[in-house]
């Protein structure tokens, strides 16, 4: 048995006055960037900031009087833990939610506001398996698989329709994978409405699963990655076939694209998007040639990421660009020489956002001492105008990679 494309028509009345109809919007400044024609479907608005809320809603309408009474349960450290939680409360069903026991704090606190009962068991996702087979068994509990499941898939599927049925030009769909419930859905309504349609999934180079899944290889997969929300180890036995027949292909991406995407969303379209979330447009980023002047439809499926691990990216992404640098600049320790090279750096425009003095290590000379200043520019070229100006007024400068620290 699969998901039909009638299953997602109903699933999308079924929903309706219970998610959100996200916005389907131009991104004219990303467009520029990639060479593309840009619409983002921004499903980091939907309830708990992911898609999720959507197939968590269609099978929990499908239990009966007595599986509501006894509770649901759903393994997961993230988005579907949030989405099941949300309409249990809603639907007045009790819900167990089992987490891994390094979960962040605020994703288990999140869990917990809409009265869920939450279990921190074992170091991953496979080590809760055993506790909720055991919780199902004492207490009669329905499991709601994220993805491995045929009426989660219909509600993920509904994403697609709102798509397709808002923009008649769209080209090419990129949609992230993890366990492939959503881009089993999307294409499986996709080619009953646009039999031709350009569908590509992506996948970080780190978790390949499901494109190794398919290619009958073993799957090797593992690393700390931005998208830990489609780092699956283990496709979905539903989804697998779905995903084989339906997609044209699985596009893999880097670690650095993914920091690249998260931060254009942010300061090119304004939109705050998790690292899952942006893996359509780090795909675009990293294999251009596949949609240079093509209409595409990129799923921002989330929009939960931690605003430290954010603040990060985006200075980092500024530090590649060249619009935050780090000089180390000689001098005699002696009064003067900092005012001397901060009156430098405000005269050509820069922006000092720290200053370090080194001289307490044995490789500065006792009448020497170094600055290190952290500096906001508009780019390469002004960096250059701040080092001219600098030695320009006698001072020795160099510009630091961050990177190495040298």
């Amino acid at each position: 048995m699969t998901v039909t494309a009638d299953e997602i028509f109903n699933a999308a009345k079924l929903l309706e006055g219970h998610i959100l109809r996200t916005p389907l919007v131009d991104a004219p400044m990303l467009s520029r960037s990639l060479g593309c024609d840009m619409v983002l479907k921004l499903e980091c608005l939907q309830h708990t900031s992911s898609f999720k809320a959507r197939g968590a809603y269609i099978a929990m309408m499908s239990f009966d009087a007595d599986q509501k009474q006894r509770g649901v349960i759903a393994m997961s450290a993230g988005n579907h833990a949030q989405a099941v939680a949300y309409h249990a409360q809603q639907m007045g069903i009790p819900a167990v939610i089992v987490m891994p026991a390094q979960t962040p704090f605020a994703k288990v606190a999140r869990t917990r506001s809409f009265n869920a009962e939450v279990v921190l068991e074992g170091r991953n996702l496979n080590e809760c398996e055993s506790t909720v087979a055991t919780l199902i068994e004492k207490r009669g509990l329905t499991l709601v698989h994220p993805y491995d499941n045929e009426l989660v898939m219909a509600g993920q599927g509904t994403v697609g329709l709102e798509m397709l049925t808002e923009r008649q030009d769209l080209e090419i769909l990129v949609v992230p994978i993890g366990g492939g419930g959503l881009i089993g859905g999307i294409a499986t309504i996709a080619r009953e409405i646009r039999p031709n349609l350009k569908i590509y999934g992506v996948q970080t180079e780190l978790y390949p699963t499901m494109k190794m899944a398919i290619a009958g290889e073993e799957i090797i997969c593992g690393g700390e990655t931005l998208a830990e929300g489609i780092a699956v180890k283990k496709p979905g036995d539903v989804t697998k076939p779905v995903v084989s027949d339906l997609v044209d292909d699985i596009l893999l991406v880097n670690e650095q694209s993914l920091e690249w995407a998260v931060g254009a969303l942010i300061e090119q379209q304004r939109v705050v998007s998790e690292g899952a979330g942006a893996a359509g447009v780090a795909a675009i980023y990293e294999h251009p040639t596949l949609f240079t002047g093509k209409t595409v439809g990129a799923v921002i499926c989330g929009g939960n990421i931690d605003p430290r691990l954010l603040a990060s990216i985006l200075n980092r992404n500024m530090a590649s660009d060249g619009r935050i640098v780090r000089l180390r600049v000689d001098i005699s320790d002696e009064p003067g020489m900092l005012a001397a090279i901060t009156a430098s750096i405000g005269r050509c425009g820069g922006n000092i956002v720290e200053i370090y003095h080194q001289r307490m290590f044995y490789d500065v000379p006792a009448k020497l001492a170094k600055i290190d200043a952290v500096i906001e520019t508009r780019g390469p070229e002004h960096v250059d105008e701040i080092i001219a100006d600098l030695r320009a007024a006698e001072f020795t400068v160099n510009q630091l990679d961050d990177s190495t620290g040298h």
